[in-house]
C-alpha cells in the first residue's frame, strides 16, 4: 500500500487491522499453552510445573512488553 501511495488513513486502519489480528492469535495460542502445557506439568510433576509456570510468566511478560 505504500509502494502504491494508497491514502495514509487506509494504511493506518489497515495496521491497526492485521495488529489487532495478531493479538488474537497469541491470546489463542497462550489459552492453548495454559491449558494443554502448563496444566499437564502441574499435574505431573511439581518441578516442571513451576518451570512451566515461569516459562508462562515469561511469555506473558513478552506479549504484553512488560
Amino acid at each position: 500500500m505504500v509502494d502504491t501511495e494508497r491514502y495514509c488513513i487506509d494504511i493506518l486502519t489497515q495496521i491497526s487491522a492485521i495488529t489487532h489480528a495478531l493479538h488474537k492469535v497469541a491470546l489463542g495460542l497462550l489459552d492453548d499453552h495454559i491449558r494443554h502445557c502448563v496444566l499437564d506439568a502441574v499435574r505431573t510433576d511439581e518441578a516442571e510445573g513451576d518451570a512451566k509456570l515461569d516459562e508462562l510468566t515469561l511469555a506473558l511478560r513478552r506479549t504484553l512488553r512488560l
